[in-house]
């Protein structure tokens, strides 16, 4: 029997799904399957309306191997379980003459524990078991929750957090869930062979294709503990996301409400004198933290070691002590042992990495309004570990609609711990980097816009200019604004001031009300507006009418005082690099790049995009950032904008008359 070629499968695949096939998607099937057959890696830039979850999926199944494929977003991981993937197997099955089987799996606490539902939770305050369902009033919002979560319990399959609608509280569902480190593990629970988390793991063992997180991949590359199956082939979608989630699970943190946490968890399981070691040592360390000023840290102050090192030996004992002593008296002793162990553990790898000092990682004082200060501990760079753990034993392809930064591959590449495209040497990764475009035509479609008449940003200064600036474009632009802010504050300041100003035409603002009903309302209504910052600059996707002017109020650079960022920066610069290239101008390109992407998201899509930043047209690092951005139309003439803006205006209001 002749194998199917590539383009007939993705044509049916295409077809399937009601999709339209784009000369994109099919070069980036066969780079895809280049790649998996070179067993080489692949760096692919694929536009919005591309089409690239079938531009890798359909090589993906073809090639018959184990893959995993990882993805950013909650939502994506979704639309792949059930709606791409089921529908791609049925298009390939006649040719493919197999059905590949895929299944999702996602971290422990994700999935409901039916020891905890039915148990109840080892509670910090009580002597022994605390039992939620009753001592939360049925009437309360909490109470209601848990109810639900019973009952659901009796009829989910999956017992994934995501499959329950309307979804509960995080703090109803920390009821209910537990952490890898808490679970009791399959073999000594009563609840094992039922438990829904090991079921997604059994499922995944027999899955041609696992749909996972970057958290998850992350912890499975870190951990050393494998998460997930055997594969050949890794596919992470949204790659450009990838570095920071991967350094957020290399993280560590330490506040006093966690350490106390852990002396009130592990005092009752050991004896009295370990106890007080621990509970001595805690009130150590929440001295010290009383004193913290946010900032890094580039040597370990005195006092901080010293309550650091008394933490770490402390937790030390209490481990050893855990791990020897019974205590039948307390019920359902092996949960209340397990969350224990899992607390106090996570102290002492803190404490043991701080005050280990290695010179490959950063430590930080933080101060939150709500949860005070904490101790912080993150890798400098985590391209080592991703270059050893991703890319020695399989197939890797990263694919986003942002990975070309500048002009080129390189930048994205080096974070990944990839030496520069065509580099040849024993050790080094084989890697290429290809944009297959994007279906829309971006100078007829944007504008991009810099207002180079404004005065240049200040750290906290008052830009007057810039919010004069905004009333103007949106009040041409009929609303329909979505408004990108570097900082909570300036979104905020914004909000007050427009709303003010601009009375007929509804601002919504970030944290308002949730993210998914943000949009929903304003994609609902033309003349209504969005505000706030990180999470918008990338999870907003509203094609139409509703978005034809997405406003950045300044370069998105990190904050100079960004512990994590700064010492990136200063690192490349001792190494003899630019500093302020390689971390702070990748950094606002890639965001840029996301936020300039909200604008065209269909082919009829029409708008501006607006850099209220003169900076982009008169600083020498404007053009890399311009070169990162979608090709649209650019002018810095504002009469010009108003006029093309207030024409885009009048046709949407004609056409949705």
């Amino acid at each position: 029997m002749t194998k199917p070629s590539l383009p007939d499968l993705l044509h049916a695949a295409v077809t399937a799904v009601g999709g339209t096939e784009r000369p994109g998607q099919v070069t980036m099937a066969e780079a895809v399957a280049e790649a998996i057959d070179d067993n080489s890696h692949l760096l692919v830039q694929a536009g919005t309306g591309t089409g690239k979850s079938l531009g890798y999926l359909v090589p993906a199944l073809a090639q018959g191997e184990r893959v995993v494929v990882a993805t950013a977003t909650l939502a994506l991981q979704r639309q792949l379980v059930e709606r791409d993937l089921p529908r791609t197997v049925d298009a390939l099955h006649p040719q493919l003459r197999r059905r590949p089987q895929f299944a999702m799996l996602k971290g422990r606490s994700n999935y409901l524990c039916l020891h905890r539902l039915h148990e109840g939770v080892p509670q910090d305050e009580e002597d022994g078991l605390f039992d939620p369902f009753e001592a939360a009033a049925p009437t309360s919002k909490l109470g209601q929750d848990l109810m639900r979560l019973r009952d659901w319990s009796d009829e989910t399959e999956t017992g994934d957090r995501d499959d329950l609608t309307p979804g509960v509280s995080d703090k109803a569902w920390a009821q209910v869930s537990v952490s890898s480190r808490e679970c009791l593990g399959a073999s000594k629970c009563a609840y094992g062979p039922e438990c829904f988390a090991e079921s997604a793991r059994e499922r995944a063992k027999l899955a041609d294709v696992v749909v996972t997180n970057h958290a998850l991949l992350a912890i499975d590359a870190i951990e050393g503990a494998p998460v997930l199956p055997q594969h050949e082939v890794l596919i992470v979608d949204e790659a450009h996301e990838l570095v920071s989630r991967v350094t957020g699970v290399a993280t560590g943190e330490l506040t006093p409400g966690q350490v106390n946490r852990a002396v009130r968890r592990s005092s009752k399981l050991v004896d009295e004198k370990v106890a007080d070691q621990l509970q001595t040592a805690a009130e150590g360390f929440e001295r010290v933290m009383e004193l913290a000023l946010p900032g890094r840290l580039e040597e370990i102050p005195e006092d901080l070691a010293y309550a650091l090192m008394a933490l770490r030996d402390a937790a030390r004992a209490v481990i050893t002590a855990l791990g020897s002593t019974r205590d039948r008296s307390v019920q359902d002793e092996d949960a209340v042992r397990k969350q224990a162990m899992a607390s106090v553990e996570t102290v002492h790898g803190v404490a043991e990495r701080i005050t280990h000092g290695s010179e490959y990682d950063v430590v930080w004082y933080e101060r939150h309004d709500r949860f005070g200060a904490s101790v912080r501990v993150a890798p400098l760079s985590v391209s080592g570990l991703l270059r050893e753990k991703l890319f020695t034993e399989r197939s890797v392809v990263l694919a986003s609609a942002t990975l070309k930064l500048g002009g080129d591959f390189n930048g994205v590449g080096a974070s990944l711990g990839l030496a520069p495209e065509g580099t040849t040497g024993d050790d080094l990764p084989v890697w290429k980097g290809i944009d297959v475009g994007s279906p829309f035509d971006y100078p007829k479609q944007g504008i991009l816009y810099v207002a180079k008449h404004l005065s240049r940003p200040a750290r906290d200064g008052d830009r007057g200019d810039m919010l004069d600036e905004l009333t103007e474009l949106m009040q041409a632009a009929g609303g329909r604004t979505l408004g990108l802010f570097s900082s909570m504050r300036a979104a905020q300041q914004a909000a007050e001031e427009l709303r003010v100003r601009v009375p007929e035409l509804p601002i919504l603002l970030q944290g308002e009300d949730t993210l998914g009903e943000l949009i929903k309302n304003f994609a609902a209504d033309p003349k209504t507006c969005l505000f706030g910052t990180l999470s918008l600059w990338q999870g907003v996707d509203v094609p139409g009418t509703s978005c034809q002017l997405v406003v950045m109020d300044k370069i998105p650079f990190p904050r100079p005082d960004d512990p994590l960022m700064s010492a990136r920066q200063k690192a490349v610069e001792e190494a003899g690099g630019n500093g302020f290239m390689a971390v702070a101008a990748t950094h606002a390109a890639l965001l840029m790049a996301q936020g300039a992407g909200r604008l065209v998201r269909a082919t009829g899509d029409r708008g501006v995009v607006a850099v209220l930043d003169p900076r982009l047209a008169t600083a020498r690092y404007g053009s890399y950032l311009k070169a990162s951005l979608p090709d649209f139309w650019y002018t810095t003439d504002r009469n010009q904008v108003r006029k093309s803006l207030a024409a885009i205006d009048a046709a949407s209001k004609a056409a949705e008359a």
